[in-house]
């Protein structure tokens, strides 16, 4: 079977992708991947395209804040979509694949399938289907009773954002009568340990589980080795969140720490957390990144964003968060984290002090005996699996 990935955003949005392109690959099927440029995620041994966007700098650029976003709409983000969107058909016309699985931000990718005749499945890296149980993530984090299925039209506006350059982007589709009705397919590729299944979802809805490549086994980095010997230590990382002052979060998350007793591992990221002042010290290492499934389980807690793929790396090595939220759906994740008994209540950036912090890494340990149980079982899931079954049947023979 020939299945073309494309997918958008940030390396926390294409390295679920990539585990599924590994483990297609694994399974026999022939997998091309389009990927945004600068991701920062291993590539190696795969097929990929570039989707000629680069979400890194765009980000490193105009920050995080929706008001950043709107000013620089026109002049950066459009033109940066269209780019994509176009990229996005051209792919799928000359790869000519069984299936197109694509992440929501490729809005052209289920109409160049369509065209084709192939089916096309949206990957929920957040969820997006209806349902009476939660409203849309990126728009309330508590729920609106009967009102929580309505919100989810306003999360699902993007095509009308961005309708022209959809419709210049769809220009070179081969001209022809469409062979396929447009079913929604969707997969969401999320723990049920941390959201069960919605009882109103469609059945053309898979809940997955959690796409994650299976890990390498050493690190070869001594230095760190040796740190996580040398006490209980706190994670903390931001990710590619860049808003507000990095150097006084900095300083909080390490005065923390200080006074929780526990060194601190510092995950640099793209400079949401700036340590300088205490670079050196004892009880403090900074890496860009660090691996995550060797290092998370030997922590007492881990201080993030809230992003869906870190959510899910803490949950699976069975220790507490400190959810730290900055924007889009990293609030839902905090509250749903919090409402499993998997984190203490999240702490806005904004919010963010060493009194409160400090309570919150003290409340985190109240979590742990609920985060083995919840990392055992996750651990159990191979997500990549249910997910390639879900498009073989979908692709049939």
């Amino acid at each position: 079977m020939k299945i073309l990935l494309l997918t958008a955003g940030t390396r926390g949005d294409v390295e679920p992708f990539l585990a599924l392109a590994r483990a297609g690959k694994a399974r026999g099927h022939q997998i091309r991947i389009a990927i945004p440029e600068n991701s920062g995620a291993d590539t190696a041994n795969l097929d990929t395209v570039s989707l000629r966007m680069d979400f890194a700098h765009l980000i490193g650029d105009q920050g995080v804040s929706p008001r950043a976003a709107a000013r620089t709409f026109r002049a950066v983000i459009r033109p940066a979509m269209g780019r994509m969107l176009l990229a996005a058909v051209e792919h799928t016309v000359a790869f000519s694949p069984d299936v197109v699985v694509y992440h929501p931000k490729v809005l052209s990718a289920p109409i160049a399938a369509e065209s084709l005749g192939v089916p096309a499945v949206i990957v929920e890296t957040v969820p997006l289907t209806p349902t009476r149980e939660f409203a849309a993530p990126f728009t309330s984090i508590a729920s609106l009773g009967p009102l929580n299925r309505a919100t989810y039209s306003a999360a699902n506006a993007g095509p009308m954002m961005f309708r022209n350059k959809l419709k210049t982007a769809l220009k070179i589709l081969p001209a022809g009568p469409k062979r396929r009705a447009g079913t929604r397919f969707a997969m969401v590729p999320v723990s049920p340990q941390l959201l069960p299944r919605p009882s109103d979802w469609p059945e053309t809805t898979h809940l997955t589980g959690h796409w994650v490549a299976k890990p390498l086994a050493a690190h070869g980095d001594g230095e760190l080795e040796d740190f996580m010997n040398s006490g209980d230590f706190v994670y903390a990382g931001f990710g590619s969140m860049k808003a507000g002052d990095a150097r006084e979060r900095g300083a909080t998350v390490t005065e923390a720490a200080r006074r929780s007793g526990l060194n601190i591992l510092v995950a640099g990221g793209w400079g949401g957390m700036d340590v300088r002042e205490v670079t050196g010290a004892a009880d403090v290492l900074v890496r860009d990144s660090v691996p995550h499934h060797l290092v998370l389980p030997r922590a007492a807690a881990a201080i993030h964003h809230g992003g869906a793929g870190t959510v899910h790396a803490v949950a699976r090595a069975g220790i507490p968060s400190v959810v730290v939220p900055f924007i889009a759906d990293q609030p839902f994740w905090g509250n749903l984290l919090h409402r499993q008994g998997l984190a203490p209540k999240p702490i806005p950036y904004r919010r963010l002090t060493k009194d409160r912090l400090t309570a919150a890494l003290a409340a985190s340990a109240g979590c742990r005996d609920r985060a083995v149980q919840v990392g055992e079982r996750l651990r159990k899931e191979d997500g990549t699996a249910v997910a390639l079954s879900v498009l073989e049947d979908l692709a049939g023979p």
